[in-house]
């Protein structure tokens, strides 16, 4: 009889018992003049200790603001240096930081703030096409009014600006720091050292597909503890320097990359505000980066790019890609042309801090690039059927983590922290993976994106990774869509290399000679984008409904 899908991770590297304060201050102590942070766009550098002084005296602003352990203070910026020192500070005070993703408009910034209870809101003055300053003063008329007393807010106090010179009713973040005298250190290490490691510290909403977001509520111990496994499957030590594209405002940014640079003494070097393939490249090559974080798309942008071959990358030697299903052709050529020999996949979500599985730095090239690896340290994975029973090795089953990754909850959403945990605290996943002798787990797609087409089930991600074989594709995403006679029919959204071509005919073509008739897209759509999030995640949801309007007969 098969084993039953479930494993256990290695239990030989002991969980840190520390906030992210003491973590970090630990840090500091150890290597005081390393190089800590590198704001390339901002012009920015700071040792550990010039950071833990920024640190500190924000940290000492806020509670002269009254920021009391356990109030929410939001952060609706792109990356930059701001964030990684409220991240820090916040934690000090024992306040929950709540992450805004930099795209949301009036309504979706209302929401957030007022589901969570901010107390305060942290923001930049604008980024792309958003003037947050304006966004602000429609949402919060009454600011500047003492204490202010807002209508379709009633728990904000205040908004702070990153601006030094931002409109009436801001607090400047240099007046912020200004503040600090009001409180003196002593006051700021009684509040740390009354903080328990176990305690909520930040709010991160979920994308918001189906439904209104909800507020995954995590706390030091989830996210630190995260954050140092996935660096300690890297190999991070205080010699790594990480060039880190991904947003901040995302746990691929704050807890993967900050968190594990912050528990191993490794440098944070962010390249600019948002992901630009060129700029990235360039903080690889000038600060001589030994790490890279990205989502595939990142990584498909920087291969492509014609700055990827003048620039010596040769520094690199591993990272991490993990944010959507990571393409096998894509991996190697990270792998051939990105020297990144050791790169590694991640698996995860918001819930679970985010990382459950992992590839680690000795796994075979093919197990690499065909799984999202074996189950972290201290967690279990089990694959189960519709009716919650374990599948045995080698079937298809929902993912489901335990462990201390799992969120507390979803912030004031008892109803629908109760679907998503289980009583055992099982963690459900949505996504439908499989899982081998050796333990290593292959993702074969969402709950919600199989199709079914004529009886027969159809995994998006098995056409997709099938695609990316054709020499003229360059990415490859594939939906299904109502259909009368078959139930469901097959689109493919098709991205080509630069300087080639290919028809419609010619991919059908392909198709037929070699995978089953039924799995053969009926459509497809030549694009040069996808419709994405901020974090780089493919929206297959506006994908399907674009779709349907193009395709649905008139």
């Amino acid at each position: 009889m098969s084993q039953p899908s479930y494993t256990r991770g290695c239990q030989d590297r002991p969980l840190l018992t520390q906030t992210i304060g003491q973590a970090f201050d630990a840090t500091v102590t150890r290597w005081p003049e390393h190089e800590a942070l590198v704001v390339r766009h901002q012009g920015l550098r700071y040792s550990w200790r010039a950071l833990a002084e920024q640190v500190e005296v924000h940290a000492r602003a806020l509670i002269a603001l009254g920021v009391a352990s356990g109030d929410r203070v939001g952060i609706w910026a792109p990356n930059c240096a701001q964030w990684c020192i409220l991240q820090i500070a916040t934690a000090k005070v024992g306040a929950i930081l709540v992450n805004i993703n930099p795209a949301y408009r009036v309504g979706e910034l209302e929401y957030v703030l007022r589901q969570s209870g901010c107390s305060w809101l942290v923001c930049a003055d604008a980024f792309k096409s958003s003037d947050y300053h304006a966004m602000v003063q429609e949402l919060v008329p009454e600011l500047g009014a003492q204490p202010l007393a807002s209508e379709r807010l009633p728990d904000l106090r205040g908004v702070i600006s990153l601006s030094s010179t931002p409109p009436s009713g801001f607090l400047p973040w240099d007046a912020l720091a200004e503040r600090a005298g009001q409180v003196d250190a002593q006051t700021l290490q009684a509040r740390q050292q009354g903080l328990q490691f176990d305690q909520a510290v930040n709010i991160q909403y979920t994308s918001g597909t189906t439904g209104a977001p909800k507020g995954a509520t995590l706390s030091h111990y989830n996210i630190l503890n995260n954050g140092f496994m996935v660096g300690e499957s890297l190999g991070l030590s205080d010699r790594d320097r990480m060039v880190i594209p991904v947003p901040l405002y995302h746990c691929f940014g704050m807890v993967m990359a900050n968190l594990g640079c912050i528990t191993h003494g490794s440098t944070m070097i962010y390249p600019n505000d948002a992901f630009d393939p060129e700029l990235t490249l360039q903080a690889v090559a000038e600060e001589r980066a030994s790490i890279l974080y990205g989502v595939p798309t990142m990584f498909i942008a920087m291969l492509d790019h014609p700055s990827r071959s003048i620039l010596d990358l040769s520094t690199l030697r591993s990272g991490i890609m993990a944010g959507a299903t990571c393409p096998i052709e894509v991996m190697r050529r990270v792998i051939e042309q990105m020297h990144m020999g050791e790169v590694q996949i991640a698996y995860g979500m918001t819930e679970t801090s985010p990382v459950s599985l992992q590839t680690g730095p000795g796994d075979e090239l093919e197990l690499r690039v065909t799984t999202v690896g074996r189950t972290q340290p201290q967690l279990e994975t089990k694959l189960v059927d519709a009716h919650g029973v374990i599948v045995p090795r080698g079937e298809i089953g929902e993912l489901c983590t335990r462990g201390y990754s799992v969120m507390l909850g979803y912030w004031n959403n008892p109803e629908a922290t109760h679907q998503a945990i289980d009583p055992a605290r099982w963690m459900r996943t949505g996504d439908l993976a499989v899982m081998d002798e050796q333990g290593y787990v292959r993702i074969v797609g969402r709950n919600k994106d199989m199709i079914i087409r004529g009886g027969e089930n159809i995994y998006p991600r098995e056409l997709e990774e099938f695609f990316y074989t054709h020499p003229a594709v360059a990415d490859a995403q594939v939906i299904g869509i109502p259909c009368s006679r078959y139930g469901e029919e097959i689109v493919a959204w098709i991205k080509l290399h630069p300087g080639h071509s290919a028809t419609v005919e010619d991919l059908q073509a392909w198709c037929k000679a070699h995978i089953a008739h039924f799995k053969v897209p009926r459509h497809f759509r030549f694009v040069d984008e996808y419709p994405m999030t901020v974090t780089g995640k493919v929206q297959k949801f506006r994908m399907r409904e674009i779709s349907i309007a193009e395709l649905a007969p008139h």
